[in-house]
């Protein structure tokens, strides 16, 4: 069934048009649909009410935050209403935020102190929810890719479908006895004491160990270079934590190349080669890794070899964030006492 998305786009305007048109993109190639009120002045009462109400209605909320919050409104500033009203909505909430690296007009920053301020302890609030930082336009491209197909991956959401697609209500009480079917087979699974899930979690915890503990070497192939350069050994499990969402489609070891060598490359201010800016060969054999440990799918020869998150993957995926979230709240627990 076709399920699309909202996804609403919440930032200032005038100082970041051609990262909000990159947003639109990368939003409409995932097949979903980008929410964009620009025609709709926010310090007016009637179009506040329109663009909160879109904003509920939406199964994402991006915040694209650089060095303004844009107009004052309602003791506050945009981009911090629109993202309360989110909250108060219980939508999904992500942020890409600017990083310091980055090389910023003065004409597009805030001047007064105050807002400064305010504008800083918003962006330490954004850090709550699934985020991200930026420093140019293709850096913002890969973040926001790799942000919302983790997203979508990890929480998916209602979304709609078109009228003709929606699920006759036959095939709905079906898919409601075949969920009260499967609720009923787990419980007598723990009941007779199974320790299938406990073995299949172990190999899971295993796998990520291993990974932990392995390193791949990278070089990278810059444009208008004449060698490979800068040499890196990165994690395995680094590898495997980029790639999940990259991989929710089959991607060729050419696509799986121009993605790390883009994201993993230690030098911002040179722009790698189109054509394997990372080893084809180092590619492989990190990807055949994966394999082993069942954590892709691989299919095709040739031009067409394709490589896929599976199932098992995303589930040791999960396991892995499970156990980063649980860490960051034992943190600070620890640091309340």
């Amino acid at each position: 069934m076709l399920i699309k998305y909202h996804i609403f786009i919440s930032s200032s305007y005038d100082d970041l048009k051609s990262e909000r048109l990159e947003l639109s993109k990368i939003i409409t190639d995932l097949g979903a649909v980008p929410i964009m009120m620009d025609a709709y002045d926010i310090s007016q009462e009637e179009d506040r009410r329109l663009i909160r109400k879109a904003i509920r209605e939406s199964d994402y909320f991006l915040n694209l935050t650089a060095f303004k919050g844009g107009v004052s409104v309602e003791d506050t500033f945009a981009l911090e209403l629109e993202y309360s009203w989110a909250v108060k909505a219980n939508i999904p909430v992500l942020a890409l935020t600017i990083g310091e690296k980055a090389r910023w007009k003065e004409a597009k920053k805030e001047k007064d102190p105050a807002l400064i301020q305010a504008l800083e302890n918003f962006k330490t609030r954004l850090k709550n929810h699934p985020s991200d930082n930026w420093i140019n336009l293709s850096d913002l491209r890969h973040k926001a890719l790799a942000l919302l197909s983790r997203e979508m991956n990890l929480n998916p959401r209602l979304g709609w479908v078109p009228s003709n697609k929606a699920v006759e209500p036959m095939v709905a009480n079906e898919l409601i006895r075949l969920i009260r079917e499967n609720e009923l087979i787990k419980s007598r699974l723990k009941m007779e004491g199974t320790n299938i899930v406990k073995r299949i979690q172990g190999q899971m915890k295993q796998a990520l160990k291993l990974m932990s503990a392995n390193r791949v070497s990278l070089s990278f192939f810059y444009i208008n270079g004449e060698n490979w350069e800068n040499g890196r050994n990165f994690r395995c499990l680094k590898i495997f934590r980029l790639l999940t969402p990259e991989l929710s489609y089959p991607r060729t070891a050419a696509e799986i190349s121009h993605f790390l060598g883009n994201i993993l490359n230690p030098d911002p201010e040179k722009n790698v080669r189109k054509d394997f800016p990372t080893p084809s060969n180092s590619i492989k054999k990190v990807m055949t890794d994966l394999l082993l440990l069942k954590l892709v799918r691989h299919s095709g020869k040739g031009e067409n070899e394709a490589w896929e998150i599976s199932e098992y993957g995303k589930e040791t995926f999960a396991v892995y964030r499970i156990r980063q979230m649980n860490r960051i709240l034992q943190k600070k627990n620890a640091e309340r006492t």
